[in-house]
């Protein structure tokens, strides 16, 4: 079952997150991006994540969405809100994240479902969902592509 997410359930999200970011670490980079993404998830991100998903739940519900099985949260996707459309003159897929034991049950593709419902109910400059995935992660290059995905332009990132 997926439904709005509530903050009565800030700690189940925020270990889903943490599985989002140390799953993007792994496997696509080395350790030493994996270092990077595990620095940074302590305790003043977490806060600071989690009053940012409330703000955007805040100005549209639906913004994050969560799936339940067997009790437990097992997956999340946040699509940011349409005041934000202009960062890429669409709806912007911030993340999709499903725990591994939950995958290939589904639940991916009821988030998926739910997300691009939300974007399109969004007034948007582009008529388009995005999103960034790492070129070097097939699994989820190949479960965008089946939800109609297809490559357009290249995300490029500088230290600062």
């Amino acid at each position: 079952m997926v439904s709005v997410y509530d903050a009565g359930d800030a700690d189940a999200l925020w270990e889903l997150k943490r599985g989002f970011e140390t799953g993007l670490g792994a496997g696509t980079g080395g350790d030493e991006k994996a270092a990077v993404y595990e620095a940074k998830l302590d305790d003043d991100y977490r806060e600071e994540w989690l009053e940012w998903v409330n703000r955007c739940v805040d100005e549209d519900e639906r913004c994050v969405q969560v799936a339940r099985r067997d009790g437990d949260l097992a997956g999340y996707v946040f699509v940011l809100p349409e005041s934000m459309a202009f960062v890429w003159d669409a709806a912007v897929l911030n993340e999709i994240y499903v725990r591994p034991e939950y995958r290939g049950t589904g639940v991916a593709d009821d988030l998926m479902d739910i997300a691009v419902d939300f974007a399109r109910d969004q007034t948007l400059p582009l008529e388009r969902l995005v999103l960034d995935v790492d070129r070097e992660n097939d699994r989820a290059r190949a479960f965008y592509e089946r939800h109609g995905f297809a490559h357009w332009g290249e995300m490029v990132a500088r230290d600062l």
